[in-house]
């Protein structure tokens, strides 16, 4: 029954709009010329009215001229649009109310991933990460809670690289074993976290349909994200609990797979985000002006730029190389230091080498702070809706705040609190790149 009354609606609305693509072109001369096909005898009508009274008593009337092409012409693309119309229409539509729930449970999600990022971050300038020697999903969730499981974690610590050889650690008491091996497991258990107040709500919003079905997919590609990047953290922290080959070797995760963790973080980061911004923010009706076209084009190479410094970063921070040059513009009074390609073969010096991976983020970094500042200041001169002038603003000063917590952070001998803070300041970076590309983007006409 429901079926039937939904077809007899669809005709219904396409004779409507049959009349008026025949209105529109006989506006000029209020004449129709019909055409019997039994009698073949031709028929003038005044008007569209007079028309359709006709064609509902005689099934063989027909539109004959240069009338009947042009309204069919224009007949033919408005029904297009009017069965998209009520195809959407016969779909479950998601309410606008559900639509903001969804929004922000997904900008929820990216909270999260912003505060893993910085737990993460202070894990690591604390050396931490590698208190935990074992990974357990459910197990793991356990801390120790007598002094007996406490001395048997314990031992097993000093069973590591990082206990064995480092001078620091060997006087190391278990109160202050505690503290490092609780600040890895807040990080591994605010990772888990996120995985149940993703999935959970994202069950729950399935069954109540209030997932779109282009929706679907990023959910999938967000879940996937979130169990390769749990895998992808113990695989780092597996690299640097492994014996040394020789006794020159620092204890630390490999910089490549750091560079991985932390990389997967921000993107999984940014797509909830869009997500987010795209179900909960009114969209912008942009003019379609040269400078519209030219910001537009501009905001995801920023975004990109914004997203490789942070991932150099994360090879500065996997080689200590913070550490080797702490003077700025100039690196020990040369623009071009000596041992900048001391390693062979030459190509390792990009990624192996303290001094090149320290001298590629800093010019890097000070490329992407023209970059942002030259779009910032460009977006002034475009006819910008105004949370799109504050987005491309506040990009252009977070740009500024950043470089100065990057040439802060070298000074200070990467200081655990202005380190951590250039590190999250590069998540607020990439935020903004994100927003004021949201703010830009092109709808479907």
């Amino acid at each position: 029954m429901m079926s039937r009354m939904f077809i007899v609606a669809s005709k219904s609305a396409e004779n409507q709009l049959l009349r008026r693509c025949i209105a529109s072109f006989t506006s000029k001369s209020n004449v129709m010329q019909t055409q019997c096909l039994k009698c073949r005898k031709p028929i003038q009508v005044q008007s569209v009215s007079k028309y359709t009274t006709l064609a509902a008593k005689c099934q063989n009337l027909r539109l004959t001229g240069n009338i009947r092409q042009n309204s069919k012409k224009l007949f033919g693309v408005a029904l297009n649009t009017l069965r998209q119309t009520t195809t959407s229409a016969g779909a479950v539509e998601i309410p606008a109310r559900a639509q903001k729930i969804v929004g922000t449970w997904l900008l929820g999600c990216a909270g999260m991933c912003f505060g893993a990022v910085v737990l993460g971050g202070v894990t690591r300038l604390t050396e931490s990460g590698l208190s935990m020697v074992d990974w357990n999903l459910i197990k793991g969730m356990k801390p120790p809670l007598t002094q007996e499981e406490w001395a048997a974690e314990f031992l097993k610590y000093q069973e590591f690289p990082e206990f064995k050889y480092s001078e620091s650690h060997n006087e190391m008491t278990l109160s202050q074993f505690k503290w490092i091996w609780f600040m890895e497991y807040y990080h591994r258990m605010w990772g888990r976290t996120i995985g149940l107040v993703f999935a959970l709500p994202a069950i729950y919003f399935l069954r109540k349909g209030w997932i779109s079905k282009a929706m679907k997919p990023r959910l999938a590609v967000y879940g996937t994200l979130l169990l390769c990047q749990g895998l992808l953290g113990w695989y780092m922290v597996k690299s640097g609990l492994e014996e040394k080959t020789s006794q020159s070797d620092n204890i630390r995760v490999s910089q490549y797979r750091l560079a991985s963790h932390l990389g997967s973080a921000f993107l999984l980061y940014v797509l909830f985000l869009w997500g987010g911004m795209s179900h909960v923010l009114k969209p912008n009706q942009l003019p379609n002006t040269k400078q519209i076209r030219i910001l537009r084009g501009l905001s995801h190479p920023a975004m990109g730029l914004v997203f490789l410094t942070a991932v150099s970063g994360a090879f500065v921070a996997g080689l200590d190389a913070g550490l080797v040059y702490n003077s700025w513009p100039k690196m020990a009074d040369k623009w071009i230091p000596d041992d900048i390609a001391a390693f062979t073969p030459k190509w390792k010096n990009v990624f192996e080498n303290p001094t090149t991976v320290q001298f590629n983020h800093r010019h890097l970094a000070e490329f992407t702070v023209f970059s942002l500042l030259c779009l910032a200041g460009y977006s002034l001169r475009a006819p910008l809706p105004p949370r799109a002038r504050k987005a491309g603003i506040a990009l252009g000063a977070m740009a500024l705040a950043q470089a100065g917590l990057g040439v802060w952070t070298l000074l200070s001998y990467v200081h655990t609190h202005v380190a951590a803070t250039h590190q999250s300041g590069s998540l607020v970076l990439l935020t903004l790149a994100a927003w004021f590309a949201h703010e830009l983007r092109r709808f479907p006409k």
